[in-house]
């Protein structure tokens, strides 16, 4: 038969209450993070932009993602490193990309924020998809920021950096 020593059952009854009270009251404190946009519109016309590149991605459309880049174009990748030379990163979209890989944008990650006399950068997740992989084949999310410099109602990329 076991004996049971109430005081100090009750002792250790009321310190874990204690922690797991203390635990939730700490999270109710912490809000959690939601993003809105300070301006609604320049959201919206940074996602329909990143949709049009990214739809250009998918379906290797080089003449709309050369027209969508800037001439001074910075790619920073974290595994490929920089590129400066447009025709070098369209040459390489064509090479490694055009049918082989997919991008898909994690919804509601895309967050815009303005800057003044410039434009806009835009920062989300997604995740890329290798094609000739079998389906279902898991595919993390990444992150990803862009520059968009706005000339005259004329967006366009001046700075990518892809962080896997």
């Amino acid at each position: 038969m076991i004996k049971l020593n109430v005081p100090r059952f009750l002792v250790f009854l009321l310190g874990i209450t204690t922690t797991i009270c203390s635990a939730q009251k700490k999270a109710a404190l912490e809000p959690a993070y939601t993003y809105v946009p300070d301006d609604l519109e320049l959201y919206q016309n940074i996602v329909a932009m990143d949709s049009t590149f990214f739809q250009a991605y998918n379906t290797c459309d080089l003449e709309k993602q050369a027209n969508i880049y800037s001439d001074s174009i910075e790619f920073y990748h974290d595994t490929g490193g920089l590129m400066t030379a447009k025709q070098d990163i369209l040459n390489g979209t064509k090479k490694y990309v055009c049918g082989k890989v997919t991008r898909e944008l994690i919804k509601g990650s895309i967050e815009v924020y303005p800057i003044k006399d410039f434009g806009a950068i835009e920062m989300g997740l997604h995740q890329f998809h290798n094609n000739t992989d079998k389906e279902g084949t898991p595919s993390h999310a990444s992150k990803f920021i862009i520059f968009w410099k706005n000339n005259n109602n004329v967006w366009t990329m001046t700075k990518v950096v892809s962080l896997h």
